[in-house]
């Protein structure tokens, strides 16, 4: 597939942008019975149509009107799946984003990927749903939320355990634990073990492999475009696809594919959604410098002293949920502290929060999970795959949102990409 550098992509999406202001909406009478207007639904494109992709085609209030994808086969799938309903098909994103006819672009790629996109769909004037986490990089995280904010779109970050479903192993959804640590009953600061006893199971199934030999690209997969802004490596099956993770080119492995969704809810309910730790410490086996290894712990430290251990091995087996100077939370909603859900009763619930995406970008409001505290906690895992890869503790500066007297560790802020590709 034929690139573009960069001015020239530039330009392309902002000349988009008069197609965009000439769409106007069609009223349902003009269409005629059976058929849906966009004032009732919103359409959106799919960019990326792997499972991941694929899965979220039936979002209630929403239509599809176009996928992409790299792979053929992938495109085959998924419109056997959405059946003959005048969907458009494509190979590159960027024909995708300036289509007048769609509201939403949904990022459902692997996350080396999800920093361009999503900026340069924010720039075409698109909202946009994305897959988590949010970017591969700190650096891609803070373009990502200037381009969000400076066209002035709707972001949602596609992970919901801040605000609904079970979360995990604690058996309720976070809504209460956020009372619990509002309500001051816990004391302060606490610290928050995340590990198989506490209900996160870190997935270290997702690692890369060594020496891996070079394999003849398929002819369904555009390769190329596949990798995109990551380093050329020769293609090997387990580098793509449902296997992407276990290599940091693309992912981070268990941490990369669960981090967010488990750390996400901890900024959440510790009042961290403007901030970031002062410091991260590792204990971890030396990494690969291309696949993703184990490690053992990872410790986030704030500036108030609060802590989130990440603990990979499982070596606490008694370990609190969450511990602070007053008592103690474990999985189930259980705690150290007598009568607890009676105390609880009288302290006020959580504030409310906008959870309903669709209205979201119907009235403009900000959605819970959004380009910023989307960042900050995205951040959380980024920082562990820095410390992980050069196999030290840093320190953090969270407003600066840089590391402190570490080169090595600020050069890893913003990764190379590859020509023509910027964020």
């Amino acid at each position: 597939m034929a690139k573009q550098n960069s001015d020239s992509r530039r330009a392309f999406l902002k000349n988009s942008l008069g197609a965009l202001a000439a769409f106007t909406i069609v009223p349902r009478h003009v269409l005629g019975r059976g058929y849906l207007a966009p004032s009732d639904q919103l359409t959106k494109a799919v960019i990326g149509t792997g499972g991941m992709g694929r899965g979220h085609f039936g979002y209630a209030g929403t239509r599809v009107v176009a996928i992409c994808d790299v792979d053929r086969n992938h495109l085959k799938l998924a419109m056997d799946q959405l059946g003959d309903k005048g969907v458009k098909t494509f190979s590159d994103y960027r024909e995708v984003i300036t289509l007048p006819e769609v509201d939403i672009v949904h990022v459902a790629t692997p996350p080396h990927w999800h920093g361009i996109i999503a900026a340069d769909a924010a720039r075409a004037g698109k909202d946009i749903w994305c897959e988590k986490p949010m970017t591969a990089t700190i650096g891609e995280g803070k373009r990502l939320v200037e381009a969000v904010q400076q066209h002035g779109r709707i972001f949602r970050l596609n992970t919901w355990f801040r605000f609904e479903d079970r979360f995990y192993g604690m058996g309720t959804t976070v809504k209460p634990i956020k009372k619990l640590v509002e309500s001051g009953l816990l004391g302060w600061p606490l610290k928050v073990t995340v590990s198989k006893h506490t209900g996160f199971d870190w997935k270290f199934f997702w690692v890369g492999k060594t020496n891996l030999e070079t394999m003849t690209v398929p002819k369904e997969l555009d390769y190329d475009m596949w990798l995109g802004p990551a380093p050329f490596r020769p293609y090997n099956a387990h580098r793509v696809h449902q296997t992407f993770r276990g290599y940091w080119d693309y992912d981070g492995g268990g941490l990369g594919d669960m981090g967010q969704h488990y750390l996400d809810p901890i900024q959440y309910f510790l009042g961290k959604d403007d901030t970031s730790p002062v410091s991260v410490e590792v204990d971890a086996p030396q990494q690969h410098p291309d696949a993703v290894g184990t490690w053992r712990r990872i410790v986030y430290t704030y500036a108030d002293g609060c802590q989130i251990i990440l603990d990979g091995e499982g070596k606490d087996e008694k370990a609190a949920y969450i511990e602070g100077p007053k008592g103690k939370l474990y999985p189930g909603f259980k705690s150290d502290i007598p009568d607890l859900e009676k105390k609880l009763a009288a302290f006020p619930d959580p504030l409310p929060q906008q959870t309903d995406f669709v209205d979201a970008v119907k009235n403009r409001k900000k959605f819970a999970l959004n380009e910023e505290n989307g960042h900050r906690s995205c951040t959380l895992v980024n920082m562990g795959k820095i410390a992980l890869r050069l196999n030290r503790s840093l320190k953090f500066d969270p407003v600066k949102q840089e590391f402190i007297d570490d080169a090595g560790a600020n050069a890893q802020i913003f990764q190379p990409m590859r020509g023509p590709w910027t964020i």
